[in-house]
Formats: C-alpha cells, sequence, structure tokens
C-alpha cells in the first residue's frame, strides 16, 4: 500500500508540472495570435490606405494628362495656323510652337502615373503575401492551441482521478495500520502464555511425553483395559 501511494504521489506531481507547462504554451499561443492579429490588422490599413492613395492619384494623374494632351494639341494647331499666315520677323529661326515642353511636362507626369501605378501593385503583391502568412500563422496556432487544450483537460481529469484514488489508499492505509496495530498489542499480550521462557528445550519436551503417557493411561482406563 506504501508502495501504490508513493507511485500515486509521484504521478500527481508530474502531471501538475505538465499541466503547469501546457497552461503556460497556451496563454503564449494566446498572446501571440492577438499580437499578429494586432500588427496584421495595422499593415492592413496601412495597405489599404496606400492602395487607395495610389488608385486616387492614378486617377488624377490620368485627367491631368487628358487636359494637357488637349490643351497642347490646341495649342499646337493655333501656332500651324499662325505659321500658315506669317512668321514673326523677330524669330530667327522657324517658330515650331510649344512641341519640346508639351513633351516634357506630359512625359514627367507619364512616369508619375506608372510610378504610382507600381506602387499599387507592390502593395497589393506585399499585402496578399502577408494575409497568406497570418492566415497560415493561425491556423497552425490553431491546431497547436486545440491539441494541448485537449491534452490539458486529458491529464486535469487523471489527475483528479489519481488525487481520488491517493484519498482512498490512504484511508485504507489508516484503517489497517489500526488493525496491524491492534493484532500487535494482542500478540504481545498473549506472548508471555505462549512462551516459557524459563523452562529448557528438554524439560519441555519431557513435560509434554509425560502429558501424553497421562492421556494414554486415562484412555485405557476409560476403555476398561487393565493398567497393572
Amino acid at each position: 500500500m506504501h508502495a501504490e501511494i508513493d507511485q500515486l504521489q509521484s504521478s500527481i506531481a508530474k502531471l501538475t508540472e505538465d499541466i503547469s507547462e501546457l497552461t503556460k504554451a497556451v496563454a503564449e499561443l494566446d498572446a501571440a495570435m492577438a499580437k499578429a492579429t494586432k500588427l496584421r490588422t495595422e499593415e492592413k490599413a496601412t495597405n489599404t490606405e496606400t492602395i487607395s492613395d495610389s488608385q486616387e492619384a492614378q486617377t488624377a494623374v490620368a485627367q491631368a494628362l487628358t487636359v494637357l494632351k488637349e490643351f497642347y494639341a490646341k495649342a499646337a494647331e493655333a501656332t500651324a495656323f499662325v505659321q500658315a499666315k506669317a512668321e514673326p520677323e523677330i524669330f530667327d529661326k522657324a517658330y515650331k510652337g510649344m512641341g519640346g515642353e508639351s513633351g516634357g511636362v506630359v512625359g514627367m507626369l507619364e512616369v508619375i502615373e506608372s510610378d504610382f501605378a507600381r506602387l499599387e501593385s507592390e502593395t497589393k503583391a506585399s499585402e496578399a503575401s502577408a494575409q497568406k502568412e497570418y492566415d497560415n500563422f493561425m491556423t497552425d496556432s490553431k491546431v497547436d492551441k486545440s491539441a494541448k487544450t485537449t491534452d490539458n483537460e486529458h491529464k486535469a481529469a487523471k489527475k483528479q482521478d489519481q488525487e481520488q484514488a491517493l484519498t482512498t489508499k490512504n484511508e485504507d492505509l489508516e484503517g489497517t495500520q489500526k488493525e496491524l496495530d491492534a493484532a500487535l498489542a494482542y500478540f504481545d499480550k498473549l506472548k508471555p502464555s505462549c512462551v516459557d521462557s524459563g523452562v529448557s528445550y528438554e524439560d519441555r519436551v519431557g513435560r509434554r511425553k509425560e502429558e501424553i503417557e497421562s492421556l494414554q493411561e486415562a484412555l485405557k482406563i476409560l476403555n476398561g483395559e487393565d493398567i497393572a
């Protein structure tokens, strides 16, 4: 019974340690998932804003390009019309209109529009990658948490059963010990009458032999035999 109690106590101590570690691990998983969710929410908001801003910028630049191209086209037509009549005498060379200026401004806006388009594309790709990584992390974490929680529940139930068994064993041991103490006390009480420490072995054998002979003679008398 002592061995069984020691085994139960050792098992309960190990289960207590395991439960503590599992509880800590689950708490760490919860904290990690909460932190990842917070960062993902903030990152998603930033990326959404960046994508929206780049789209609006592209729209604005596209509109500006349309206006400028129409303006420079009309200016070129007007210049060509004036040149068709007569070139200004103050110019050493023939007047070419605003073609060079229009090309520089329009080209610059087209580069800006391309930069905003690239920013939108890169931000969308980054957002998709970050979301996928977050989803994978959350899935793995939830599976891990579920396994640890289930294991923790099983160990807690097992610990409860073993604690109940330990209580029963201790009660049984207490009752058995009382019975043993009572038996030992009774044995100590009977021992003086069972063991004659003042008589040698030879004397005890002789006395026993005399008792047997006396019993045999008494038996003969009862049977009517001659004992002379």
